[in-house]
């Protein structure tokens, strides 16, 4: 029996088993963690925040927005700090088994999410989640690899079923890395950072990037602004676009300073910021130049686009008074 096999007969094992127990969710649903989302997301349904049009509206009161499913069920740092004595779940484990066999590479490629009912505050999930498949190998512009398919099940405090998702993932080998050692003998070459991914509907964007523009697409139809790039205008429905040169100004809207998980080829911690376009739209992107304590939301900020490796070149964000 040959590695390959090994493995695949060892992958097909996972499939169709439940990566762990069921788990409530940590809070219920509520109205701050509503009103976060919606500012975040700049979602201004007043089903959401106002409760005066929320009651007299189809719904009778205040609902979450159903595109929060998964963040109710989300257990923040305990994710990436597991106590020493919790097991790994089987999707850790399957994740393992892959690191070890060279695929040492991860990147979500799609999602899709179906929404039963609307959650009210006050609802509490439970979740469990199934390997639903993995497939065989496949060569990827990322590198070979396997798409791994979740299906995570939510109920609520009655066990009724209020919705589910679909999550995809592949785990690959990164392309142009090596495996082993180099010849000499020395240590292996270290790993770069993932690629982002260029496809019809970005690639003009990131296109721009390299030639020291940052870019917004703009509807032709209605004229408003969007960010990421995508094929229709969320406003009008027109596929008519243009694009229009950013200033480079901006403000931090919100931060993250990420520790973990930590995946090969980054430097920890990395500054993470949604950006407040000058133009209207927001940007999420690394923030440079500043220590993590000195981040401060609402503090101006300004374009730096800067060579990363291989000759990428990669729109980041510089404290006004560090320029």
């Amino acid at each position: 029996m040959t590695t390959t096999e090994t493995l695949a007969e060892r992958l097909r094992s996972f499939v169709g088993k439940e990566t762990g127990p069921p788990a409530t969710a940590p809070e219920p649903v509520n109205e701050p963690m509503i009103h976060h989302w919606c500012e975040a997301m700049g979602d201004r349904n007043p089903a959401y925040r106002d409760p005066a049009a929320a009651k007299a509206s189809v719904h009778g009161g205040i609902v979450a927005p159903p595109t929060m499913l998964q963040a109710w069920t989300l257990d923040g740092m305990a994710m990436a700090q597991p106590a020493a004595d919790r097991p790994k779940d089987l999707q850790r484990q399957l994740h393992d088994l892959f690191d070890a066999h060279g695929f040492t590479g991860v990147v979500a490629t799609d999602c899709e999410q179906e929404y039963v009912r609307y959650l009210r505050p006050g609802d509490r999930l439970t979740h469990s989640t199934v390997i639903e498949s993995i497939s065989e190998e496949k060569a990827t512009g990322l590198g070979i690899g396997h798409f791994i398919n979740t299906r995570t099940t939510f109920t609520d405090q009655d066990g009724q079923v209020v919705g589910s998702m679909m999550f995809r993932v592949l785990k690959f080998k990164p392309a142009g890395q090596p495996q082993a050692a180099a010849p000499s003998g020395g240590a292996p070459a270290k790993p770069g950072r993932l690629r982002p991914p260029m496809a019809h509907d970005n690639g003009w964007w990131w296109e721009a990037v390299q030639k020291g523009e940052l870019r917004i697409q703009r509807c032709t139809g209605c004229g408003v602004l969007r960010h990421p790039p995508r094929a229709m205008c969320g406003e009008c429905q027109s596929t008519e676009w243009d694009s229009v040169v950013a200033s480079g100004a901006g403000t931090v809207h919100s931060f993250v300073v990420m520790h973990h998980p930590q995946f090969p080829g980054y430097e920890y911690p990395i500054l993470v910021g949604l950006i407040d376009l000058a133009e209207g739209t927001r940007l999420v992107t690394n923030l440079a130049g500043i220590e993590p304590e000195r981040i401060r939301i609402g503090m101006p900020v300004r374009l730096s686009i800067e060579e990363g490796e291989e000759g990428l070149r990669l729109p980041l964000f510089r404290p006004v008074e560090a320029r």
